[in-house]
Formats: C-alpha cells, structure tokens, sequence
C-alpha cells in the first residue's frame, strides 16, 4: 500500500474503519483479493513476483497491512516485504510478540511501515524507528514515511474518512480514494525522488505513465467479529477493472 488512513475506536460497535490504496507499476504481476488455497482462511490479494501481499486478513479476524519507506538512499534488502503480512496472517503471535521478532531481522527488509492487530488491539511500526506503537484510539494516516507525517494527500484523505465516520459504508470509503487532485508544488514534500515524481505521487489516486493506483481496499472490522473487505482493482488508465467483497464472522 502507498496511502492507508483509518479510524480505530476501541469499544465502538465497528472498531476499525480503514480505506487504502495499493499505488505500483503496473508491469509488476499481481493478482486481486481472494482466499489463498495454501493458506486457507487468509484472505488478500498477492504479489505474484515476490510472494507476499499488501493488505489482508484472516478467519480469526486479524489484519495487517503495509507501506513502504520512501528514501532513494535506504539500502535494499533481500526479502520482500510483503511476506511480512503474511506470516503474521499465518500465525498465531500476538502482534506485541510479532513485531519482536520482526525487530529481530529488520536488515533484511527495505525501509516500511507495518500496522497490524485485530478488533481488540492496534500497533504501527516503522522500521526506521523500530520501535512498536500501541496505538489509542483516533484518526490516522499512512503513507511511505512515518505515521502522520503531514503530506497534503494524506491529510485531505484522513479529513475524508472522518465525513464518513457516522455512517461508514464501502462504497463512500472507495470514492474517497479516487481524488485526483494535486497540491500546490510548494507544498509537495521532498522525499529525494525529484518534482515530476513528487507531482505525480501527490494526489491521493495516481494515474501516470507505468505506475498508478492499482487497487483501493475499504476495510471493516466489527467488535461482534464481522469483517468486511472490499478491493476495487484498476487498469493503466485509472478506470475500475473489477471488485472482489469478502465478509466474515471471525472466529471467536
């Protein structure tokens, strides 16, 4: 994912509220939102180059989710990140105890930030930092630097979510996730990647020549265990290719 922005509200009948885009090449093979049959009860959509995925979740009820770190000067590591929502849908670790074991093998990823947890509980963490943050309840927004860093795409995403919060419904998360608009160059953040980059990746949906938006996810979580994904995927012109739901009662 390159834009995550959530509301989590402990003890509220839907605790988490989350709309995210998946922003790529669109060269790079992938395939939408489904069940894996070598996992079964993990539902997500996959890389089909390096294996991993984006966003997910499982028949338990957890979720996890992932961007990566903007710095043309990071060093590349040589696993993908995306095994690392995997393996936490995969287990059984409490995400505390996951996010120390990943602690443990940070060299060998790029820079990235992980959220993960369930119904109940809610952690972010940034590699760079490496330090996991139980989050409390409030409005957040993720993309390819630190939590809340203030890019204008991902304020104008997160006061979006928040008109949607009295009744959130898949459709009106999705249609957040289609503005176009781009700031004002003086505001565009400076990440090392140079102004036509920064320009095209500015808006919250990116339509450009090789690399776009090519899936937003609504995501639903239920404090009586109900999850609700939706993934709308997206061609190289930015016009809607297809929509996979899954609903669930997790597993209590």
């Amino acid at each position: 994912m390159c834009l995550i922005v959530f509301a989590w509200r402990p003890g509220h009948p839907q605790p988490l509220v989350l709309a995210a885009n998946r922003d790529e090449f669109y060269h790079r093979p992938s395939q939408a939102l489904a069940e894996w049959p070598d996992a079964p009860g993990l539902y997500a959509g996959r890389d089909l180059q390096a294996g991993g995925t984006w966003l997910g979740v499982n028949a338990a009820g957890r979720f996890a989710a992932l961007t990566n770190i903007r710095d043309p000067r990071q060093a590349q590591g040589p696993r993908s990140r995306g095994e690392l929502v995997v393996d936490f849908l995969r287990g059984e670790l409490s995400a505390e105890d996951y996010l120390g074991q990943v602690c443990e093998r940070l060299e060998q990823y790029s820079g990235f930030n992980l959220l993960l947890g369930d119904r109940e509980t809610l952690y972010c963490f940034n590699s760079d930092s490496s330090q996991p943050r139980q989050l409390e309840a409030g409005l957040y927004g993720l993309s390819n630097a630190d939590l809340d860093t203030p890019w204008p795409k991902l304020l104008r995403a997160t006061a979006a979510l928040a008109g949607t919060l009295d009744d959130p419904q898949p459709d009106n998360l999705l249609e957040l996730l289609r503005d176009r608009s781009q700031p004002p160059r003086v505001l565009l953040p400076d990440t090392g990647i140079g102004l036509d980059w920064e320009l095209l990746l500015s808006s919250i949906f990116i339509v450009g020549p090789g690399y776009g938006t090519c899936a937003s996810s609504a995501l639903l979580l239920g404090a009586d265990g109900q999850v609700e994904l939706i993934e709308r995927s997206y061609g190289t012109d930015g016009q809607a290719t297809g929509e996979v739901a899954v609903r669930l009662l997790a597993n209590r």
